[in-house]
């Protein structure tokens, strides 16, 4: 096993890593909408859900794969309201069509409106 760690991504706020090389898959934590150089996020579910797929590119760049080797993601929002619009955006980065779990939660980390996190094929 190989811990992935990218400054293209936003570092981990809490005790784990950005992903995982293990078993010729890389999996990646759950990413959010923050700017990896601010760490500032935008206002919006469409600028979040961008950022949460540019930060899972990187993760997965870093670990040796890319978006075209993506078999499964799961994705959090805070408002299924969101669902729409957050699949506009998904769509364009996740062109392979993986298999998906979408679900509605609470909160997310730092009030934020949508996390990614995805398993590839490295």
């Amino acid at each position: 096993m190989k811990v992935i760690s990218t400054k293209n991504a936003p570092a981990a706020i809490g005790p784990y890593s950005q992903g995982y090389e293990a078993g010729g898959f890389v999996f990646t934590s759950g990413q959010i909408g923050v700017d990896p150089a601010s760490g500032e996020a935008p206002e919006g579910i469409e600028a979040q859900a961008e950022l949460s797929c540019s930060n899972v590119k990187a993760v997965l760049e870093a670990g040796g794969s890319d978006l075209s080797k993506v078999i499964k993601t799961t994705c959090f929002i805070a408002d299924m309201g969101d669902f729409a619009a957050f699949n506009k955006v998904y769509e364009k980065y996740f062109t392979g069509k993986p298999a998906r779990s979408c679900v509605a939660v609470k909160t997310l980390p730092k009030g934020l409106l949508c996390e990614i996190e995805a398993i590839a094929e490295k």
